[in-house]
C-alpha cells in the first residue's frame, strides 16, 4: 500500500513538472539508446587492442608543395571544413528550434579544419594526428547529438553530445598506443547513426536528413581507401585523400540545408 502511494505521488509530481523533462523516467527509445551506448563502451574496453600503426597511412599519394606549402593538396582541401562550419553557425543563428548538437557539429568542422591542416603539414608528427582526431571527435559527437535529438528526445541529444565527446577525446588520446577505442568511436558511432536514421521521426523534429550525411561519410571513406589509385587515375591531378576531405566537408550540407526550413516529415 505504501509502495503504491509512493508511486502515485511520484507520478503526480512528474505530471506537475511538464517543463522539467530531465527528471522523467527514460522512454523506451532512450532505454534502447542507453543499451547501444553500453554495448559500444564494452566493445571499446574489452575488444583486442589494435596497434597505433594499424590505421595510419604512412605515405599519402600527393606530396606536392605549392608556393612553399608542403602537401598542399591535402592541406588546402581542409578549407571546406572551415567554410561549412562558419556557414553552419551563421545559419544556426537564424534558425529557431535547431536540433541539439548542431552547434557542436559545426564547431567540430572548424576544429577538424585546424587539426587536419596541422596534421597534413607534416604527417610524421604524432601530435598532428591526435589534433586531427580531436576535431573529428567533436564533429562525431555533434552529429550523433543531432541524430539522437531528432529521433529520440532533446535530453537524449544532450547526453549523447557529452558522452561521445568525452569518449571520442579519450579514444583519440589512447589511439597513440591502442586504436580499438577510436575504431569503435568512428564505426560504432556510424552504426548507431544508421540505427537512429531507421527510427521513425516524431512530427516535432526539424527533419535533418541523416541519410544524406551518412552517404557523404561513406563516400569520404571510399575516397580515403583509394588515395593512390585516384591520384594515378586522374594523372596526378587530385588524390583520393584530397577528395575525402571535400566529401567529408559536404556531409554538413544536409544539416545546413535543414536549418531554417519549417519542420516537416521527409
Amino acid at each position: 500500500m505504501a509502495s503504491r502511494d509512493a508511486h502515485e505521488i511520484n507520478a503526480a509530481f512528474l505530471d506537475s513538472q511538464p517543463d522539467k523533462p530531465w527528471i522523467a523516467a527514460p522512454q523506451v527509445r532512450e532505454n534502447w539508446l542507453i543499451g547501444a551506448l553500453l554495448v559500444l563502451a564494452l566493445v571499446a574496453c574489452l575488444a583486442p587492442a589494435l596497434p597505433a600503426t594499424a590505421w595510419h597511412i604512412a605515405q599519402f599519394a600527393d606530396t606536392r608543395a605549392l608556393l612553399g606549402l608542403p602537401n598542399a593538396g591535402d592541406v588546402l582541401s581542409n578549407l571546406p571544413f572551415l567554410v561549412m562550419g562558419v556557414w553552419g553557425f551563421a545559419r544556426l543563428r537564424a534558425t529557431r528550434d535547431a536540433p541539439v548538437g548542431a552547434g557542436w557539429f559545426f564547431a567540430g568542422l572548424i576544429l577538424t579544419w585546424a587539426g587536419s591542416s596541422f596534421y597534413h603539414l607534416d604527417p610524421d608528427v604524432p601530435r598532428g594526428l591526435m589534433a586531427d582526431r580531436f576535431g573529428m571527435a567533436v564533429g562525431f559527437a555533434g552529429f550523433l547529438g543531432i541524430a539522437a535529438s531528432e529521433r529520440i528526445s532533446a535530453r537524449a541529444g544532450h547526453a549523447v553530445v557529452v558522452l561521445v565527446t568525452a569518449a571520442g577525446l579519450l579514444a583519440a588520446w589512447i589511439a597513440r598506443e591502442n586504436l580499438t577505442p577510436w575504431a569503435v568511436v568512428q564505426f560504432g558511432g556510424m552504426a548507431l547513426a544508421v540505427g537512429l536514421m531507421l527510427t521513425p521521426r516524431p512530427p516535432s523534429a526539424l527533419g535533418v536528413p541523416l541519410g544524406g550525411v551518412l552517404i557523404f561519410y561513406v563516400l569520404a571513406k571510399l575516397f580515403e581507401s583509394s588515395d593512390a589509385a585516384i591520384f594515378e587515375a586522374t594523372q596526378h591531378i587530385i588524390s583520393g585523400h584530397t577528395l575525402k576531405h571535400l566529401a567529408a566537408a559536404l556531409a554538413a550540407w544536409p544539416v545546413i540545408r535543414a536549418l531554417g526550413r519549417p519542420n516537416r516529415n521527409s
